[in-house]
């Protein structure tokens, strides 16, 4: 939702926070700083080597200085010196953060940290300083580690010793993969990395009693200065063995898998459910059941990675928990091994594997009201949901939902009524499928998780202030990942058929004349899609991150295709901007849409301390509208503005190019190509309330020359000279389970002004028309 707020409420408002800067710049720091102590104001880590991380320097130092908003102000402890001296329990104090005073005991104890962290890096001969800088009255100090990695020791030989020499050609053929070669920094953390990679090698290749602790390192320093001639010890499966005889380690291969998908969890008091069971044997497979056996036995048997490999593996029980885990019927997962007296035919000894399933609810059924946030249009949405998780007993999901929400969308720019005058009512049914229901084998590329088949099928009824439209849809494709962080969606038919009618008299007039208009009409989508994600965040970790996703999507192609080829003939329509007659095919007497379109987004987010952080993303998307239908479906348009756009202007009233939309009429401005930046500084400021600061740039623009609005068609030596510019800050409100943001963004640059005069300059007249106010609910990106 915008909202404009009046010029007297920025002026004031601009007074006030000149006022708390100069409030925040006066208090005194060191208010509540004792006699004879110091404030640590700053601590500086310098080093002379650029291969020494001074981030990682910077976590082994044991005092942090007081929080930095922008790396400079010191807001929590400002707050913390407004509170009173005489009151313990002032709430000022509660929310601010105490003075940081210089320890020296603290300092000591961070140079013995950093030479430890130093060596295990393998600078050996480090020398790590210290030193003080006082300011103002002595009253505050500066904290200063100067350090010297002088020549790191590096790693000369490299060679493997095995006591068990039947373990020598398993890992010599993967030592390409060894994580430290001759010539590198002799680092104990990538040492013991390479322990581990090891180690997991040998217990992906049957290995199940294989562990770290067989594994040790020799470094051997007495000839070469600065280097450590290193070696690899593979002790065998018995390594204190008195008669110092060599125990060969042993592969173990997989007899049977004990499945118990009933299996009950133990109660409160921690005492064990046991009930009569019945069972089930298929080849290898015992299945043990209470009760009744909702499941087929053969969905265990293709959730099943083990098998994958003839001997046992770590990496394929972690898929199959992995893959138990997708089916989304099980509350609880446990796979364990147990070793059994019985071997194969040639001495290999044998493990039973078993996966005990403590079943969710078959049915389940919930009503929920939710807050909504469409491109900063806020309303609120009511939800019935039903679920069946195992439909045909192969863990097919089936998923109903009944939706009705309001909204309120501003109808006219001079129109303030905060009425909510969008209504929407619409259900949507799903059937998931846990496999890949094609005809086409594609078994390797499915390799990292099981995928998903899914069915949608849905109906949607819209009432907008501009117009009313039905959408009924229905969708078939999959779902699957690759690796931990790479995800996959493929929709074969992705259909629409969008109905339109009861057009607001005021919109129809504003579009009249535009060649727009025709998106604005009944149309059926048939198309196809992908979409690549690529997403390392992880949100229990606070921790850097990237976000890449592209999208691709094709639409009318086998429509306009099967119309040539049974010669179908076309419906002729006259076009009022052109003035002239033109032809289009139609599918159930609708005219379908004909394009290509294509997104690439991404984002990277840095953690700069405990209680900031900055994120960037940008943002490039084209739709290609061509043969039955030259303009793209409203729907498949770029817009901008709003709360998760540029936020200095509203939701789609900004561009495309350099057109301004007369400012009677709800703001629609949408386009065929979208470019996007924005950046953000996030920052805690006390309690819920989180602070930010952002600059948005970009705009949209038309790919047809058709388009008639003035300046709205992309040009290669003109769309740089039409990129808008807004900044400004926002607050947000974290509820745990949501965000509730707030963002006052301020136009620096406005594309629809007079070239030459874009940039809003000091002379201007400062009016609401240069600020916008957003609510919305979670972050912006």
């Amino acid at each position: 939702m915008m909202l404009f707020v009046r010029d007297r409420f920025f002026y004031s408002g601009s007074i006030i926070l000149l006022m708390g800067i100069l409030l925040l710049g006066s208090c005194n720091p060191t208010r509540f700083v004792p006699e004879g102590k110091y404030l640590l104001n700053k601590i500086s880590v310098k080093v002379d080597d650029k291969n020494v991380k001074r981030e990682e320097l910077k976590t082994h130092i044991r005092q942090k200085e007081n929080l930095r908003i922008l790396g400079a102000f010191k807001f929590h402890l400002w707050v913390y010196n407004l509170s009173s001296i005489n009151k313990e329990n002032d709430w000022l104090k509660r929310i601010g953060e105490a003075p940081v005073l210089y320890d020296e005991l603290q300092a000591k104890r961070s140079k013995d940290q950093l030479r430890i962290y130093l060596r295990n890096k393998g600078y050996y001969n480090a020398v790590v300083a210290d030193s003080l800088m006082y300011k103002q009255n002595n009253k505050k100090v500066n904290l200063i580690f100067e350090i010297s990695a002088r020549q790191p020791y590096r790693i000369g030989n490299y060679v493997y010793l095995f006591k068990d020499e039947h373990l020598r050609e398993l890992i010599m053929n993967d030592s390409v993969n060894q994580l430290l070669k001759p010539g590198d920094i002799f680092d104990l953390d990538i040492l013991n990395a390479e322990r581990q990679r090891v180690s997991n090698n040998l217990k992906n290749s049957g290995y199940y009693k294989f562990s770290e602790d067989f594994i040790s390192f020799t470094a051997d320093t007495n000839f070469f200065r600065n280097r450590v001639d290193l070696t690899v010890n593979i002790d065998d499966a018995s390594p204190r063995n008195e008669d110092n005889e060599v125990v060969p380690h042993q592969k173990y291969k997989i007899r049977n898998f004990l499945v118990d998908p009933t299996h009950q969890v133990s109660d409160m008091s921690g005492t064990q459910i046991v009930k009569a069971q019945d069972s089930v044997k298929i080849r290898d497979y015992i299945i043990t059941y209470s009760g009744e056996l909702n499941y087929k036995p053969g969905l265990f048997v293709s959730v099943n990675r083990l098998r994958d490999s003839i001997f046992y593996s770590m990496q394929n029980a972690e898929k199959t928990y992995r893959a138990l885990s997708r089916l989304k019927q099980f509350k609880v997962i446990n796979i364990g091994f147990l070793e059994t007296d019985s071997f194969t035919n040639d001495s290999i000894p044998l493990l039973d594997c078993r996966m005990q399933l403590s079943p969710m609810a078959r049915h389940n059924f919930s009503v929920d009201i939710e807050g909504t946030n469409s491109s900063g249009n806020l309303g609120v949405a009511g939800n019935f949901n039903f679920q069946h998780r195992n439909v045909f007993r192969g863990a097919e999901v089936f998923d109903f939902q009944i939706r009705g929400a309001r909204e309120r969308q501003q109808a006219l720019v001079n129109n303030s009524s905060l009425d909510f005058n969008t209504r929407e009512l619409g259900f949507e049914s799903s059937l998931t499928f846990p496999q890949f229901l094609s005809f086409v084998r594609i078994k390797k590329m499915l390799n990292f998780q099981i995928p998903e088949t899914k069915l949608t099928v849905g109906f949607n009824y819209q009432s907008r202030p501009d117009y009313t439209r039905t959408i009924t849809n229905l969708k078939f494709g999959y779902d699957w990942k690759t690796t931990a962080f790479q995800f996959h969606t493929l929709n074969l038919v992705d259909l629409n058929y969008v109905n339109l009618y009861a057009f607001n008299p005021a919109f129809i007039n504003s579009i009249e004349d535009l060649y727009i208009k025709s998106s604005f009409t009944d149309h059926l989508i048939f198309a196809s899609n992908y979409r690549w994600m690529y997403n390392t965040q992880n949100i229990n970790k606070r921790e850097d991150y990237k976000y890449l996703k592209v999208s691709l999507e094709s639409a009318g192609n086998l429509l306009s295709l099967f119309s040539k080829t049974i010669s179908k003939e076309k419906a002729e329509v006259f076009d009022s901007i052109s003035n002239q007659m033109s032809s289009h095919y139609e599918v159930l007497n609708t005219r379908f849409a004909q394009y290509l379109k294509g997104d690439f987004e991404y984002r990277y987010g840095h953690i700069i301390d405990k209680s900031s952080s900055l994120v960037g993303r940008a943002f490039v998307g084209v739709g290609i509208p061509y043969g039955n239908f030259d303009v793209l479906p409203f729907e498949k348009k770029y817009f901008t503005g709003g709360a998760n756009g540029i936020r200095a202007w509203q939701v789609r009233s900004l561009g495309p190019g350099s057109y301004k939309a007369p400012t009677d009429i709800y703001p629609n401005q949408s386009s065929d190509i979208k470019l996007e930046a924005n950046l953000e500084y996030r920052f805690k400021l006390f309690w819920l309330l989180e602070g930010a600061l952002f600059m948005d740039a970009g705009n949209i623009w038309a790919i047809n020359s058709k388009d008639n609005r003035e300046g709205a068609v992309f040009k290669i030596d003109q769309f740089y000279k039409q990129i808008a510019v807004g900044s400004g800050f926002g607050l947000r409100f974290d509820f745990t389970y949501f965000i509730f943001r707030l963002d006052l963004g301020i136009k620096m640059r406005d594309p629809s002004l007079p070239d030459g005069k874009r940039f809003v300059q000091k002379s201007y007249p400062v009016s609401s028309d240069h600020f916008n106010l957003s609510f919305a609910i979670g972050y912006p990106f």
